[in-house]
């Protein structure tokens, strides 16, 4: 039993330190994040005394109410039910669920705006789009994408707008922000701030195919210095993004970082605004439409011919 209860201790310890790489929720690197990892700890210590408080009660009324050799003609006293216990464990849980509800709204509110204290500064917008198996970052005042790697400044609001070129992804890096899909034919946003220089890992969390494990990119924060001299390199450097590159890269693969001194929204916008909804293949659609109205009015003549 004892060597039962070693190897539980052990493996409980093993999961909660990560192996030498802690849970990377619990060591943000910004605002957002650390209002997550905040609302967790909160929810889970919340947990954690409430079983608490149930263990000691069961605990109790096991001793008090336990079994005993009692004579065979025995019988318990009448006891009438309490009008205040049954407020109380009514009551209880409904404080709970109020204060859990309240902590997961107001937290849900900030994560999905701008950090307050970037509030009046311009974000930064980077498209970030997936394909199998592979993350592309669009920089549009740049004018610069990369594939499977993301750079962005410190201290300043970043607004991720995220759609897909396959099925439908999760764009997360848990130490700056929560997740949120990415899908086609609709651009779903997510902000952020680092205010910590170094190298994230970013990932899709929402299985994919048989490649998603890999579809992993690093995000990595510069100081503004940094940040223009990299764009600046890049537009010397790097050579251009051709659509017929650009298809080639959606073809499903695995591949490694690459860079570009153009972006691809030039030749494949991102669905929003005049380019929202099932704007893909628009023509096709179009025609079938055309046909279909062609068919009806064929139909409408041949019947007052008949008539």
């Amino acid at each position: 039993m004892k060597k039962k209860w070693l190897l539980f201790s052990s493996f409980l310890i093993l999961v909660l330190s990560g192996c030498d790489n802690p849970l990377l929720i619990f060591d943000p690197k910004g605002p957002q994040a650390k209002t997550i990892s905040d609302t967790i700890l909160f929810s889970i210590l919340m947990m954690a005394g409430i079983l608490f408080v149930v263990y000691v009660l069961f605990t109790f009324m096991l001793v008090k109410y336990r079994a005993s050799k009692m004579d065979e003609s025995y019988e318990p006293p009448h006891e009438e039910g309490s009008k205040w216990l049954e407020i109380t464990w009514i009551a209880i849980p409904v404080i709970i669920v109020v204060i859990l509800s309240v902590v997961t709204v107001r937290s849900t509110t900030d994560v999905e705006s701008t950090p307050k204290a970037y509030a009046n500064e311009t974000p930064l917008i980077i498209y970030a789009s997936s394909s199998n198996w592979k993350w592309h970052f669009s920089y549009p005042e740049e004018g610069i994408e990369t594939v499977n790697y993301v750079n962005i400044p410190e201290d300043r609001p970043i607004e991720f707008r995220l759609y897909s070129y396959g099925p439908i992804s999760s764009f997360w890096i848990p130490q700056l922000a929560g997740q949120k899909y990415a899908m086609s034919d609709m651009v779903t946003k997510i902000h952020l701030a680092a205010d910590t220089p170094g190298s994230y890992m970013g990932k899709n969390s929402n299985f994919s195919g048989k490649d998603f494990a890999h579809m992993e990119f690093e995000a990595q924060v510069l100081t503004e210095k940094d940040f223009d001299e990299w764009v600046k390199d890049v537009k010397e450097t790097a050579p251009a993004l051709t659509e017929q590159e650009f298809n080639h890269l959606l073809e499903p693969g695995v591949l490694g970082r690459k860079t570009y001194k153009s972006t691809h929204l030039e030749f494949s916008p991102a669905p929003e605004g005049e380019h929202a909804g099932h704007q893909h293949g628009g023509d096709m659609e179009m025609e079938m439409e055309m046909d279909m109205t062609h068919e009806s009015e064929s139909d409408i003549q041949g019947e007052h011919h008949h008539n």
